[in-house]
């Protein structure tokens, strides 16, 4: 913090604090405004009646309530609260890059109220800008540029919202679609396959090997996938849902 502290921000200072208040600071700045006499005179030079009463500096806690006065006084004159150094900065020497930022921010209020000092900036003053309700409604149907734009767009092929858009690839010869009903390349394409064997949407499609000797299967006919029965015997078989008994023929 101590490195930060600038000399040249100190004379600024000290050139504007006496010819503001017409008192010497001394030859140690911060020493000549500890006491907090020539803050207040600041002040009140500033704003009149900032500081009603200023302490002599018999006692130290004379110095610390004049210091404190001082601080209330610039943050009703409109030093931001962050910019604002603690008493003990000043004080107990602990922060005094602290205590030249206060002078600094204070000197910038000043210049924005119109006084003429050398230092600081002038503050930007608060432009309001108040709209009829009408014109603020109407605002909510403009699509902001945020959103991007839509200048030079078409709408050539669009479709209902929530409908899909068929694309299709014109180097495979297959016609623009027309109608909701063609499978676009999205979902891959069907050119060149065969409906044949085709069933209705959830039946089973039978599946057998011509190796087999068996014909075309039907509905009744039992898949691959669940074995063969070729060469099996309906011997002995009883009503369906019926138990079969197994005996031995040695004990019968």
């Amino acid at each position: 913090l101590a490195q930060k502290y600038d000399p040249q921000r100190e004379r600024e200072l000290r050139a504007w604090i006496e010819g503001t208040t017409g008192r010497r600071i001394g030859d140690n700045f911060m020493d000549g405004l500890k006491d907090g006499v020539i803050l207040c005179e600041l002040i009140n030079k500033l704003q009149p009646g900032s500081v009603q009463k200023v302490n002599d500096p018999v006692q130290n806690w004379h110095k610390l309530e004049n210091i404190g006065n001082f601080l209330r006084a610039i943050t009703r004159y409109g030093v931001k609260p962050h910019d604002i150094f603690e008493a003990n900065d000043l004080f107990e020497n602990t922060n005094h890059t602290q205590v030249q930022s206060t002078l600094i921010a204070l000197a910038s209020q000043a210049k924005t109220k119109g006084n003429n000092v050398g230092l600081g900036v002038k503050y930007a003053e608060k432009q309001q800008r108040r709209f009829h309700p009408e014109k603020l409604r109407e605002g909510r149907n403009i699509i902001g540029l945020q959103m991007g734009t839509n200048k030079f767009a078409s709408q050539q092929g669009m479709t209902a919202y929530g409908t899909r858009r068929h694309l299709y690839n014109p180097k495979l010869g297959t016609d623009q679609p027309l109608d909701q009903a063609t499978i676009s390349l999205q979902m891959g394409t069907n050119k060149g396959a065969s409906q044949a064997g085709m069933t209705a949407p959830g039946t089973k499609r039978q599946i057998f090997a011509p190796a087999l000797g068996m014909e075309h299967c039907d509905t009744l006919t039992i898949g691959l996938q669940m074995g063969s029965n070729k060469g099996a015997s309906q011997q002995g078989m009883t009503v369906y849902g019926l138990p079969r008994q197994v005996y031995d023929p040695k004990y019968c």
